[in-house]
């Protein structure tokens, strides 16, 4: 037995000259056909056939052809069999609106609404629920009162589907206090209801309402409604956003056992539950959690993968995000552009800079490597790996279409890097393309000025994005600026630029100018930003620590011996600065005075030898002849 595809049945009934013998359940199920394949050609063969037959004033046909001229994009002939059809009923008004609709056009969608109107014929539950969710989709809140006054005129308020599109038209308007009304009043109510009000609370996002989202989830429950799959989504991701909300996600993990939903993403292929558990759990800090949920996972498809690598990358344990990646390739997955992208940031090390490149060079092979997101990523890992060469060649070359992250992206790795000149040069030619500043870029090329000590290029910058550009300072801009005039010695200028800001100085200001005055050695300055920051961060151990160490510098001994004793009162504690390296996959790390690694007594021989070789250094004898003797 021969199985056709739809495509190839509508092209062999096409060419046959048996379509004489047709009749329009056949014509029906034929443009169904046309319909998923989204063949236009297919679709205009049989209308001339169906006008050759006199078949298109039959209304079924209609309806069809109609739906797959729009499916096929082809607005103007879905119109113009519209047109020629003599009895339209309210029927064939709906698949008209609703075919603009899909097809966005919404203004064309309200226009057939007016004319269905004028023409006497009256709007049923399906008429009204299209409108109202069209008026959601473009905004307008005051045609939607006005639609929703003719559903109470006309009764079909009452209707469930009509009450549920009212409410979500309120939400996407900005009126939820709307959307509650409407809800209070519906007679009849199914679970889609309560997901419109879910979404409404979830898009108002304001910490008032956290609670009253759970009062009404439990009162959901208390009613004796059941959650959905849809349901157990939106929930699971609220309690991803809000971390203290992860008790809930434990409950919601529990719902989905107990009602069954679990074989939805254990046993059939639909992972979309498991993924979403997957993302509350790793946003929770619960990495082992997801991992649980991903092992159980039978039927893993790029979207779980995805998740948990993710999940990996964000609390930063890059080394298990870069073995499933590996893992996922090997069980035949292919990673999408989304997966790419995710996986990028655990390549932004200097001993990770070889697989960053590796994941460049596989975008490349799948023609990838022009998404301007993908580059965006690009250009971060490059440069936090080392490499502005490499950083720069793909702003240059791969990211054909630039966007502001793209900008401030490359900017930032300027300053990175402490090219402060480039920086700014690329901020100018950034101006000259049209692009308008915003604030991540004018703080990466302040920071760049700063590193750089281009004072007066980061003066011009930072008054021009101000007066011209309309930018609001912020208080990571004006640390840019006092950081800046610090590093250079300017000191009263810093202080009088802190005494004219436009907002009350945060510890960043403060921190910058401590940062400064030591570097400097002006203890007058670094006493009173000492006070200030003390005063705001009085449980910040590091501000502690920066004091001691300056005063130990000075060796003023009592002053510091103070400073520890005052760290000790308050049961403050730094934890230690960490370094580490990757040798053979194997990373090795260590802390301060650390000597709990298997070769400590080695190292230490060898950093003695190596303070010795530049000591030596200062004395005239070159580095590297002294290490290559050591060697």
């Amino acid at each position: 037995m021969i199985i056709l595809s739809p495509i190839k049945i509508l092209k062999f009934s096409t060419k046959t000259k048996c379509l004489s013998t047709f009749s329009p359940p056949n014509f029906t199920y034929l443009l169904q056909l046309s319909i998923e394949s989204q063949s236009l050609t297919n679709t205009q063969k049989l209308h001339s056939k169906i006008l050759q037959f006199g078949l298109h004033q039959n209304s079924f046909i209609a309806t069809k052809l109609i739906s797959a001229y729009f499916t096929c994009q082809n607005p103007v002939d879905s119109h113009r069999v519209f047109d020629t059809f003599e009895h339209k009923n309210e029927f064939l008004w709906n698949i008209l609106i609703n075919g603009y609709a899909k097809n966005a056009l919404f203004g064309e969608s309200l226009n057939v609404f007016s004319q269905m109107c004028r023409c006497g014929v009256v709007p049923d539950e399906f008429t009204y629920s299209s409108i109202v969710k069209i008026l959601g989709e473009i905004g307008d809140l005051v045609n939607g009162r006005s639609v929703h006054g003719r559903c109470v005129r006309n009764g079909v308020v009452l209707d469930c589907v009509v009450g549920n599109s009212l409410m979500a038209m309120y939400g996407k308007c900005g009126g939820f206090q709307d959307s509650l009304k409407v809800f209070d009043e519906m007679p009849y109510r199914n679970v889609s209801s309560f997901n419109v009000v879910i979404s409404g609370y979830m898009s108002v996002k304001e910490g008032v309402l956290d609670e009253k989202l759970w009062d009404f989830v439990k009162d959901m429950l208390f009613e004796g409604w059941e959650f959905d799959a849809f349901t157990v989504s939106m929930l699971l991701s609220l309690c991803g956003e809000v971390k203290k909300n992860w008790c809930y996600g434990k409950e919601l993990h529990c719902s989905i056992v107990r009602n069954g939903l679990e074989d939805d993403f254990v046993v059939s292929s639909d992972v979309h539950l498991g993924c979403c558990l997957i993302d509350m759990y790793v946003k929770s800090s619960r990495v082992e959690f997801g991992r649980r949920v991903f092992d159980r996972l039978k039927r893993r498809n790029v979207f779980a993968w995805t998740a948990m690598i993710n999940g990996y990358v964000l609390n930063g344990d890059f080394d298990e995000a870069l073995v499933l990646f590996r893992e996922m390739q090997v069980e035949g997955v292919e990673p999408n552009k989304v997966s790419l992208i995710s996986i990028i940031p655990a390549c932004c090390s200097f001993d990770c800079l070889k697989g960053g490149k590796q994941i460049h060079a596989f975008s490349t092979r799948r023609g990838l490597n022009h998404e301007v997101s993908l580059c965006n990523a690009l250009i971060d890992m490059y440069s936090k790996s080392g490499s502005l060469s490499c950083a720069r060649r793909v702003f240059e070359h791969d990211c054909v279409t630039k966007d502001a992250i793209s900008w401030s992206s490359m900017v930032s790795a300027y300053s990175l890097h402490g090219n402060g000149k480039g920086a700014v040069g690329l901020y100018e030619k950034m101006l000259q393309h049209g692009m308008k500043p915003d604030r991540i870029v004018v703080v990466g090329v302040l920071s760049a000025c700063s590193r750089s000590g281009l004072v007066d290029e980061g003066f011009r910058i930072y008054s021009f994005a101000v007066n011209e550009y309309d930018l609001e300072p912020t208080l990571e801009m004006c640390a840019c600026i006092v950081d800046m005039l610090g590093k250079a010695g300017q000191f009263d200028r810093a202080l009088y630029f802190i005494k004219t800001m436009p907002m009350q100085p945060g510890p960043s200001i403060w921190g910058a100018l401590v940062n400064a005055s030591a570097i400097h050695g002006n203890s007058e300055v670094h006493d009173l930003a000492y006070r200030f920051l003390i005063q705001m961060e009085p449980e910040n151990p590091s501000n502690y620590v920066s004091l001691s160490n300056l005063y130990a510098t000075s060796q003023r001994w009592d002053i510091v011996a103070e400073v520890r004793t005052t760290m000790k009162d308050r049961g403050l504690k730094k934890f230690p600065g960490c370094s580490w390296i990757s040798i053979n996959t194997e990373t090795h790390s260590f802390y301060v005075a650390d000597k709990s690694h298997p070769c400590s007594v080695v190292i230490y021989e060898m950093l003695d030898q190596l303070i010795l070789a530049m000591k030596r250094d200062d004395n005239g004898v070159r580095f590297e002849d002294t290490v290559k003797v050591y060697e």
